[in-house]
């Protein structure tokens, strides 16, 4: 039992995959943020054109 305990410690084979899978959720946490930032932009934008057009 004490030897599989101290297998368990050595291995970083499961701290590996949590740390990519960290990784992988801020970076999509990071396009999500932007695709949003990106979206109000243009929402904005496109108001703007329209506005103008309508009073065109």
């Amino acid at each position: 039992m004490l030897e599989m305990m101290k297998q368990f410690v050595r291995d970083d084979e499961g701290v590996t995959a949590i740390e990519y899978g960290l990784l992988a959720s801020l970076i999509a946490l990071a396009i999500i943020v932007g695709a949003g930032a990106l979206g109000t932009k243009l929402n904005t934008m496109f108001n703007f054109i329209a506005g103008k057009l309508v009073a065109a």
